[in-house]
């Protein structure tokens, strides 16, 4: 991923440094065990931990000629610690590293964006219980709906996120196997309790069966949580930047003293890191379809998926942090116009109150089909000739002898669609 979207924690996992440093400690967790089950000398384990070095350069020197990154790892590795060198490795195959190196760099990345979702709930909940009675119109087709709260619609994200927490986590359980089991993964060459050791060492669990890589069923299960997770990231940032909008103005990005809108126009503030949001959530789910087509693999293997997964591994967990930390920043910093909620409710006039003037005349008589003709009937004069609708429905005679104007009057309440907050709000945050 490009450095303005990159965070240094998440972007070092990936960096090739670690990468072979992982490989390293691979190679040694399986030398261990092998020395164990007397397949090679004593002592190598331990000679390579000691003397071997990352040498990033000299390993891309050696692929150069050979053109093959793990027997370029293993001979420069093998320049370092010498005759033990040649006992790494024994049995095993390129995938047997690379598949368990990539999982756990999985892992490590999960941590983060674990981290990062942890912190987004804790500010979704703290602006919940802020704005919890904050009265807000809710919208249904971008249309005026009926009444609600600020603190409901951010209570409505914090669950989102909390779903999403959990299925990062199972998706984490999904990534984290092992695989030791050499060519074809039928163990011709390779003890299986060299796997089980090396599970064990890398905190990852045995793959039940490979056929030379670890099945890539379960990176798409992966991949594809990464994708929910954005699209729940561009929800919140869709909702801020209709929030917006001019007409609108209930909700605003923080903007610094210094920041400038626009290079044309001065006055311009404008919802930039809720768009920039927007854009790399929609690169995050484009790494779907090439994890799922990375399932079908010629026979026991081939490595159509490795290019694929250089990029979509690094590309989608580094770019997936970015976009956290920066929704969680925008939700912690944003401006919040409860007067300007107050003034958008009543620009239509009452038309949000409908269906409770309509529910009260069934309740008196009619039937819901008559009170629905009648209440849309005001609701269409309200609207076109810019009336309050209780104006309109307080003339006509069929529904004041139905209800009496004080009562009528009474179904124009705010609060009334505020009353069963609390009963949701014990239920997300128990």
């Amino acid at each position: 991923m490009i450095e303005r979207y990159s965070r240094k924690e998440i972007a070092k996992i990936w960096e090739e440094k670690n990468k072979y440093q992982i490989w390293l400690n691979i190679e040694i967790a399986a030398a261990q065990a092998m020395e164990k089950l007397k397949l090679i000398p004593k002592g190598v384990a331990s000679t390579v931990r000691k003397k071997a070095k990352i040498n990033v350069d000299r390993i891309h020197k050696i692929e150069n000629k050979v053109h093959h990154d793990m027997i370029a790892f293993l001979s420069s590795i093998t320049e370092k610690v010498g005759n033990h060198g040649k006992f790494l490795h024994k049995g095993m195959t390129s995938s047997d590293v690379l598949d368990t190196c990539f999982n756990f760099q999985l892992v490590q990345a999960s941590k983060i964006l674990k981290k990062d979702i942890d912190e987004i709930l804790q500010v979704l909940k703290n602006k919940s219980l802020r704005y919890k009675n904050t009265i807000c119109v809710g919208r249904s087709h971008g249309i005026h709906a009926e009444p609600t709260t600020f603190g409901l619609k951010l209570a409505s994200f914090y669950e989102e996120f909390k779903r999403n927490k959990n299925r990062l986590e199972r998706a984490v359980k999904e990534i984290s196997t092992c695989a030791i089991s050499g060519a074809v993964g039928n163990f011709a060459n390779v003890d299986p309790r060299v796997e089980a050791h090396v599970a064990k060492k890398m905190g990852l669990k045995i793959e039940p069966i490979s056929s030379q890589i670890i099945p890539r069923d379960r990176h798409a299960y992966y991949f594809s949580i990464l994708a929910i997770i954005a699209g729940s990231i561009e929800r919140v940032a869709t909702e801020i930047r209709n929030l917006q909008k001019t007409e609108v103005q209930e909700v605003e990005e923080f903007f610094e003293k210094k920041q400038k809108g626009s290079s044309a126009m001065p006055h311009k503030k404008n919802p930039i890191l809720s768009e920039n949001l927007t854009g790399l959530t929609r690169m995050v789910r484009s790494y779907v379809i090439p994890a799922l087509e990375n399932i079908s693999l010629w026979h026991e293997r081939d490595i159509s998926h490795s290019s694929v997964e250089r990029n979509i591994g690094p590309d989608s967990t580094i770019t997936l942090d970015f976009a956290l930390h920066r929704l969680k920043n925008i939700l912690k910093n944003m401006n919040v116009y409860p007067k300007k909620m107050l003034e958008n409710l009543k620009i239509t006039n009452g038309l949000i109150f409908s269906q409770r003037v309509m529910l009260e005349l069934t309740k008196n008589g009619f039937s819901r089909e008559k009170a629905y003709t009648i209440v849309q009937k005001h609701a269409q004069n309200s609207w076109k000739n810019n009336m309050p609708l209780y104006e309109s429905l307080v003339k006509d005679k069929m529904v004041v002898k139905k209800i009496t104007a004080i009562n009528l009057k009474k179904m124009f309440d705010l609060n009334y669609h505020t009353k069963k907050v609390n009963i949701i709000f014990k239920r997300i945050f128990k």
